[in-house]
């Protein structure tokens, strides 16, 4: 049966954790809040689509993670496929085709 691995990795979690953890996400959200709403100009989208992209992808990934010591962020290398999907078959398909992709991998 699926077990998202934050069940597990929440056992033994204290204060300390908490800190490094809140230091950890400030980190990551410094440099992945700009790089998203660039991804998403570069793609052809408003700003703050990166922006929505980003709080929900980083609420799943969490939720959902693999590893207390894994992070997920946005990948530029994306830029030329995201753009590419949404300028030949539109921004529905696109998300249609993530929420497939990922219902896949599950």
């Amino acid at each position: 049966m699926f077990q998202p691995k934050l069940f597990t990795a929440l056992q033994g979690y204290g204060r300390k954790r908490l800190v490094q953890d809140i230091g950890a996400g400030l980190t990551v959200g410094v440099v992945a809040l700009p790089l998203t709403r660039a991804i998403a100009i570069a793609s052809g989208l408003a700003p703050e689509t990166g922006l929505f992209t980003a709080v929900l992808a980083g609420f799943l990934i969490s939720l959902l993670g693999g590893s207390r010591v894994q992070m997920g962020g946005p990948t530029v290398a994306f830029i030329v496929i995201v753009y590419s999907a949404v300028q030949r078959y539109g921004v529905a398909n696109l998300k249609i085709a993530t929420a497939a992709s990922g219902a896949r991998s599950i």
